[in-house]
């Protein structure tokens, strides 16, 4: 039997191999799914990195996916089905799946919804460790810049915006004063959370950057290598034979949301600062925080500490408000997307 989780995003994605089904007929019992969900006033919605779909109505959730042969319904119950096809870029599936899913939706509307309850932000070194370091003159005067106070600066402050615009939600800090963690005692953090059924928690590792090239610059945000493996289930959390297929569904909806959420945040960023910081993009690694913190997670390097002129504007309280505005507008519009769509994006 599988045990009740409390973390994001059970049970959303399968094991999968795409086929390559671009010759293959569509059976006769198949139909398209777009202009079926149509038919029963259905909402598709469809993540092009894991191929999962979603049919949402009523607070009714019917999701799957392409080339596999189970669904979810409300991410609780699972359900044999007939496999889904993609052929010529259109997704096919059972006509009796479609009725199965009108089913559940003419059922009572779900009442809870799947929510983010937790946001980490994680603001990088601290005490003994003062990370990079950098130095700015102002004044006449030399001062030395540590990565420290620059990230605990920015996540004290988004964190106090972050509790104001959600009151509903734990705003959680690894660090709100200049202590030192170990990178085991952050992550420790983390995976402790304790989440209602519904809710989801999300991670934001906060950095400033260095380089021995003084002209390096500019910000980037890190999310986990996609082929980078973990177990992410415990071993007492469900039966050893679902515990493969299970991990390796929530994995992949880990690194999936991950990306988004870094999406969210670059574009945020690249709009308060973007003018006079350049963008360095997304990149995957893996990064001892987004490796072992079983959540969507993502690592920022607000700018270089090594750079003179990046480093004055990091010394400056009203660029770093600019920083956290940015990293706040992210968090907050992958927050309504999460909540609105689970991460999926809709056909309609």
């Amino acid at each position: 039997m599988l045990k009740k989780f409390s973390t994001f995003f059970l049970i959303l994605t399968f094991t999968f191999s795409i086929f390559a089904l671009t010759n293959q007929a569509v059976p006769e019992n198949y139909v398209p799914l777009v202009e079926s969900a149509e038919k029963i006033n259905a909402k598709v919605y469809f993540d092009p990195l894991s191929y999962s779909c979603m049919l949402q109505k009523n607070g009714n959730v019917y999701s799957f996916r392409i080339d596999d042969e189970i669904a979810v319904l409300n991410f609780r119950q699972f359900k044999a089905i007939d496999r889904p096809i993609k052929v010529n870029n259109q997704i096919f599936v059972s006509q009796s799946m479609i009725d199965d899913a009108n089913l559940l939706f003419l059922q009572k509307k779900v009442d809870e919804n799947f929510r983010i309850g937790v946001i980490l932000i994680d603001p990088g070194h601290g005490g003994k460790d003062p990370g990079t370091v950098g130095n700015v003159v102002k004044n006449g005067k030399k001062q030395h810049l540590y990565e420290k106070d620059i990230v605990l600066s920015v996540g004290n402050e988004l964190a106090s915006m972050l509790r104001m615009k959600y009151p509903d939600k734990r705003i959680i800090m690894t660090r709100s004063t200049d202590v030192y963690l170990t990178l085991e005692q952050r992550v420790d953090i983390a995976n402790s959370v304790k989440l209602e059924e519904n809710e989801a928690v999300i991670y934001i590792s906060i950095h400033a950057n260095s380089s021995f090239k003084s002209d390096a610059s500019g910000f980037e945000v890190w999310y986990l290598s996609p082929g980078y493996r973990r177990n992410v289930i415990g071993e007492k959390d469900v039966d050893a034979d679902l515990r493969p297929i299970l991990n390796s569904m929530l994995e992949e909806e880990y690194t999936t949301e991950s990306i988004l959420m870094a999406k969210f945040i670059h574009d945020g960023l690249d709009k308060q600062i973007g003018s006079v910081s350049k963008s360095r993009g997304l990149k995957a690694e893996e990064w001892f925080v987004v490796r072992n913190s079983y959540m969507p997670s993502v690592l920022v390097e607000v700018g270089f500490v090594s750079n003179s002129s990046e480093a004055y504007n990091l010394s400056e309280p009203s660029y770093l408000h600019k920083i956290t505005v940015g990293l706040y507008n992210g968090v907050g519009s992958f927050v309504t997307h999460f909540e609105q769509s689970r991460g999926f994006t809709t056909f309609q």
